[in-house]
């Protein structure tokens, strides 16, 4: 409760200030590996998650506490992101980098299990980005699909139409290749 010297909103400021200092290190894993999901490249997603990071700081009066960090943190970055590709496309016009040239760490969990994950990853990255942002959301971090809605800003339909197009290219381009080792 605010003391009488201190007015209400700077209470909720420094809330939401405490709040974010406090959980953004335990989310700052999920949030490194949203950016890299956007950006493609890891020097790009340690600046994302970084801006995003500092972003979060500096707007934390927009933070409302008790509510998910998660949601808002993976939103901010997505619009730091689409900021970001807008100004590169003006100054140079470059696109994201190709699959090929993304360096990915191998935690060895098998080279089965790796050879399918990448070849997983490797279709998941040719998606388009709205369908690529869908999976990630909700196949990777378990958002339901109404959460993911609400970080793209766009109607759950949308959000199921794009995670039901990926799902049939996915299991399109990687269903030949079971049939034929068999």
């Amino acid at each position: 409760m605010p003391s009488l010297l201190e007015p209400a909103s700077l209470t909720n400021v420094s809330n939401a200030e405490t709040e974010i200092r406090t959980n953004l290190p335990d989310l700052y894993p999920r949030l490194w590996r949203f950016a890299l999901v956007l950006s493609g490249t890891r020097d790009a997603a340690d600046d994302l998650a970084q801006t995003t990071a500092i972003r979060a700081m500096e707007k934390a009066q927009h933070y409302t506490p008790g509510t998910r960090l998660d949601s808002w943190l993976f939103t901010m970055a997505r619009r730091i992101w689409l900021n970001e590709l807008r100004a590169r496309a003006v100054r140079r016009g470059q696109g994201l980098m190709a699959v090929e040239d993304i360096d990915l760490p191998d935690p060895s969990p098998g080279q089965e299990v790796n050879r399918m994950a990448s070849e997983v990853l490797a279709v998941v990255n040719t998606l388009p980005e709205a369908q690529r942002e869908a999976v990630l959301l909700v196949y990777v971090e378990e958002y339901t699909c109404a959460e993911a809605a609400t970080m793209l800003d766009v109607p759950m339909g949308t959000v199921l139409s794009r995670l039901s197009t990926a799902r049939r290219k996915i299991n399109g381009t990687l269903a030949p290749k079971e049939s034929a080792a068999e």
